[in-house]
């Protein structure tokens, strides 16, 4: 009876969620979907061996008490061995490179440095979903929000529309942020891939 009972309930949620499954298979695939993202940075001017960043930083919060946009976050205990470390998901909130937390950092985890020599990674654009890219409208969020400007990110040439990352980028992330397209074409990867996510295209 309870056996009965059991299989019935697990019944019912499988068809209470199938709207949601069958959503998922009808959405578009990504086309970048297999390049890694960064979904969380190191603040600006960051150790870039990310354990030995985790053993400078003492966890004393302090990057995240002065960050003027609350972008700063830290790891929980999910977070294994970087428990009370630093991180920032430009998804949510990213670095306006204001250099605070760098000049506050009481060790050596954070660095100043100037902003144009920040490496927190590259911005990288997925040409076959960008929306200019694809002919499915204007857009130049991207481009107008970046506090490097022109030295980061432009439009290619004979095309002011469509966005294009340059050596500039720093991998702040505020392109990302504030991107309109759902499956965001633009993300911040390791710098050692490049600029863009299907160079053929």
């Amino acid at each position: 009876m309870l056996r009965r009972r059991f299989l019935q309930a697990l019944a019912a949620a499988g068809a209470a969620g199938a709207p949601y499954g069958f959503a998922r298979l009808l959405a578009p695939a990504a086309q970048g979907a297999d390049t890694p993202f960064i979904t969380h940075l190191r603040p600006p001017g960051a150790i870039t061996n990310d354990a030995a960043f985790t053993e400078a930083c003492t966890g004393c919060a302090l990057c995240g008490e002065v960050c003027p946009v609350g972008a700063i976050k830290f790891y929980g205990r999910e977070g294994g061995s970087k428990v009370n470390t630093p991180y920032i998901n430009p998804r949510d909130r990213a670095c306006t490179l204001c250099e605070e937390c760098m000049k506050i950092c009481p060790t050596d985890a954070l660095t100043h440095v100037p902003r144009e020599k920040v490496t927190m990674g590259y911005a990288q654009i997925d040409r076959s979903a960008c929306y200019p890219w694809v002919d499915k409208g204007v857009c130049g969020a991207c481009a107008t929000i970046c506090p490097l400007g022109e030295k980061a990110i432009g439009f290619a040439f004979a095309n002011v529309y469509r966005p294009v990352i340059r050596d500039g980028c720093v991998g702040c992330g505020l392109c990302v942020q504030i991107c309109p397209h759902p499956s965001l074409p633009i993300r911040v990867v390791d710098r050692s891939l490049g600029r863009q996510a299907n160079p053929e295209v």
